[in-house]
C-alpha cells in the first residue's frame, strides 16, 4: 500500500497553482448549460484542515494558500475564491478543498463526478467528504477507471491526473495513458498536474507528451523555493489536452500571482 497522504502538503504553493488552473477550467465549462463529467485519478481525502499537526508540521499551507491569500493576490471574483468559502463554510476557517470538493463545488446537479482513490483510510475520507453531493467514490486505480470510463456520459468534461509519483514508472506511463485516452475520448478536457524536480525527473515525460502533437495542448509552470533544506520539489506544472479557450491567459495571471508572492 502506498504511504503518501497529502494532508503534510496540502495547500502548499503546488495546490495553488493546480486549483487555481482547474476552478477557473471548471467555471469556464460551466458557462454553457450542458451537463458534464468529471474524473479524478487520484483523489485524496479531499478535505484537510491546515491546523492539523501533520500541516502545521511541514509550514507548507502557511508559505502556500494562507500567504497568497494575506497578500490578496487572487482576484476576488475567482472560483478558487468560492470553492473555498463554501468549504470553509461548512468545515471551519482552518478547512482547505483538494481537488474533488473544488469540483464538486463549482459543478451543478445534472453533473457526473467519479473519483478514484485506492488508500482505504483516504477513500473512507472522500466518501465522507463528498457526502452532501452525487458523487461516485471508487476504490481501485485511478488510471484503471479513468480507461473504464471513457469516453464518459456526458462527453463534456474534465479528468484530473493527479499522481503523487511514488511509483516512479508513472513517468514513463503517463504519456502512452494520455494518448490512449484521448483517443478514446477525443472532446475530454485532460489535465495532468507534475512537479518540478531539482533533477529534472519530468523533463522526458513532458517532451513524450509533446512529441504526440495533442490539441490545444497547454503547458503550464511555476518556480518557487525547495520548502526546506534538501527539499527536491521547486515548482509545480499543469499539462492540458484540449485547454479550454482562455486558459493560457488564466495561466498567465496565475504566473504574476506567484512572482508577486516571491517578492513578499
Amino acid at each position: 500500500m502506498l504511504s503518501y497522504q497529502h494532508i503534510y502538503h496540502a495547500g502548499n504553493l503546488a495546490d495553488v497553482q493546480k486549483h487555481a488552473l482547474l476552478a477557473w477550467m471548471l467555471a469556464y465549462l460551466t458557462r454553457k448549460d450542458k451537463p458534464l463529467s468529471y474524473i479524478e485519478t487520484h483523489a485524496g481525502r479531499g478535505l484537510y484542515q491546515l491546523d492539523a499537526p501533520e500541516a502545521v508540521k511541514t509550514g507548507e499551507a502557511a508559505q502556500g494558500i494562507t500567504k497568497v491569500l494575506a497578500g490578496q493576490g487572487l482576484a476576488a471574483d475567482h472560483p478558487l475564491h468560492r470553492a473555498l468559502s463554501e468549504t470553509r463554510k461548512a468545515h471551519g476557517a482552518a478547512a482547505y478543498p483538494g481537488s474533488p470538493l473544488i469540483a464538486a463545488s463549482l459543478l451543478r446537479p445534472g453533473d457526473s463526478l467519479h473519483f478514484a482513490e485506492l488508500h482505504p483510510q483516504e477513500n473512507a475520507a472522500l466518501r465522507a467528504a463528498l457526502k452532501p453531493w452525487k458523487a461516485k467514490v471508487h476504490q481501485q486505480d485511478g488510471f484503471e477507471l479513468a480507461m473504464s470510463l471513457a469516453p464518459p456520459d456526458p462527453r463534456r468534461g474534465l479528468l484530473l491526473i493527479d499522481p503523487s509519483y511514488e511509483i516512479k514508472s508513472d513517468y514513463a506511463r503517463i504519456p502512452g495513458i494520455i494518448g490512449q485516452l484521448h483517443k478514446k475520448w477525443n472532446v475530454g478536457v485532460i489535465a495532468l498536474w507534475y512537479p518540478i524536480l531539482k533533477d529534472g525527473t519530468h523533463k522526458p515525460m513532458l517532451k513524450a507528451l509533446e512529441a504526440q502533437g495533442l490539441p490545444d495542448a497547454l503547458r503550464h509552470e511555476v518556480t518557487f523555493p525547495p520548502v526546506r533544506e534538501g527539499h527536491r520539489m521547486v515548482g509545480s506544472g499543469m499539462f492540458v489536452v484540449n485547454a479550454p479557450y482562455g486558459a493560457a491567459e488564466e495561466a498567465a495571471r496565475i504566473s504574476a500571482l506567484f512572482k508577486a508572492v516571491s517578492r513578499k
